[in-house]
């Protein structure tokens, strides 16, 4: 997502392929209408062992990632359409229905796919200072995402609940600050910091269930209402952009 200067922006249009990684905030799964009760909500709204909303709390784990944009530039500005796909989110936490020394282990999987428009500014070509080859460039873009989240499993002391899994599409965007290297007169490498809000991952209405791990009961069929988490983040993204 970047732009260089001098003989790397004689020519206007470019394609840039980048990885990266990224470092998800902490997220927080809630219902998205806590006093539901035909679909019943999993976690209502009441207060858990913690005194606090019950809830699950927990983190995403550090987060591979990969893009591929398609750009225009002129003068000191640059647009792109950047796409992003992040393969492989773990969601790793606590539910507080019960005690906090009590087992409530929370997991999950997730995936999203991103597309946004996104504006670079050259900060050099601006009459700021340029500290020696690199170029400072600032940007932020918008846009929609695809997440899609599997089957989220809380295990207690002695039963297992399963959460269906589901996808949802909403607003995407970031912010992003890093510098660029031109190599040659048409290839750049380019460093960046993004922060990145990917807005509300939903598990769907649907069937989940309770299981009692040593059999002693059948299994009970639940019809569970929507949940939610914000999912944001920071990350490092390094990228090669070819001008032609």
């Amino acid at each position: 997502m970047f732009l260089a200067s001098g003989a790397a922006l004689a020519r206007d249009y470019y394609l840039r392929g980048g990885i990266g990684l990224d470092r998800p905030g902490k997220a927080s799964f809630t219902d998205v209408d806590c006093s539901t009760t035909a679909p019943a909500a999993l976690y209502g709204c009441g207060t858990g062992g913690d005194s606090a909303r019950l809830r699950s709390v927990g983190e995403f784990g550090t987060v591979p990632a990969v893009e591929l944009g398609l750009g225009y530039a002129t003068g000191a500005v640059r647009l792109e359409v950047l796409v992003e796909y992040r393969p492989d989110f773990a969601f790793k936490g606590r539910a507080n229905f019960l005690a906090p020394d009590r087992r409530q282990d929370v997991s999950a999987e997730l995936s999203s796919l991103s597309g946004m428009l996104a504006g670079f500014v050259d900060l050099a070509a601006l009459g700021l200072p340029k500290p020696g080859p690199l170029a400072p460039f600032v940007g932020a873009g918008v846009g929609v995402v695809h997440t899609r989240i599997g089957k989220t499993t809380i295990t207690f002391p002695a039963t297992t609940t399963t959460v269906p899994g589901g996808s949802r599409t909403g607003l995407a965007w970031m912010a992003t600050v890093g510098v660029a290297v031109a190599l040659d007169g048409r290839v750049s490498l380019d460093l960046a910091w993004r922060y990145t809000d990917l807005g509300e991952v939903r598990t769907p209405r649907g069937p989940g269930r309770v299981v009692w791990r040593d059999g002693s009961q059948e299994p009970r069929p639940l019809d569970l209402a929507p949940t939610k988490a914000r999912l944001t983040g920071h990350g490092i993204r390094l990228s090669l952009r070819y001008a032609f």
